[in-house]
């Protein structure tokens, strides 16, 4: 009798996925039960904000009255800004096209909004070619595009004097003039 019932039970559990797929036949309410779990659940718990490191300025609004200019592909300028610094880095010979390079590095910087970069590479073009209209003239933009108008005036002034007639200074001056005034 035993034996009997131990084939039974042996074909029941044999046939046990086939009668799953039955719709006639009903499962018991423990066969479709899920497992226990073995260790207790523990409660979900957020994870703390990422700290802030400082390597990545937040964006910033540009100065009220400035149209900010056109990013572009982050990427472009990105690749920009690292060519301009493959090239000073090399230590190029010719120090009107070494000037050149490291203007070229202090723009994409501005782009970039990291200000502070901007101003070590303008004052190092300027350490090898002097205080050029041109470098004066991206300096003072730079300080439009921060808000510091005291110091873009300074700086265009100066850019001006050398180069009375250069249109990108006159525009910089009347983008200048444009965002002092009161609306």
């Amino acid at each position: 009798m035993v034996v009997r019932v131990a084939r039974v039970c042996a074909v029941a559990v044999l046939c046990a996925p086939w009668l799953a797929g039955c719709e006639s036949w009903k499962a018991p309410a423990w066969w479709n039960k899920a497992p226990e779990p073995l260790v207790e659940a523990v409660p979900a718990v957020e994870a703390p904000p990422p700290e802030i490191t400082g390597t990545v300025d937040p964006p910033v609004s540009p100065a009220p009255g400035v149209t900010p200019a056109i990013r572009g592909d982050i990427e472009s300028d990105l690749n920009l800004g690292k060519r301009f610094r493959r090239a000073v880095e090399k230590g190029i010979p010719d120090a009107r096209k070494a000037a050149e390079a490291w203007m070229g590095l202090a723009a994409s910087y501005d782009r970039l909004r990291r200000f502070e970069l901007a101003d070590r590479a303008y004052a190092r073009a300027i350490e090898i070619v002097g205080p050029a209209p041109e470098i004066l003239n991206n300096q003072g933009y730079s300080y439009i595009m921060r808000g510091d108008y005291a110091r873009a005036r300074v700086k265009l002034d100066a850019a001006i004097a050398k180069d009375p007639n250069n249109p990108y200074i006159l525009a910089n001056l009347e983008l200048l003039d444009r965002s002092v005034r009161p609306r």
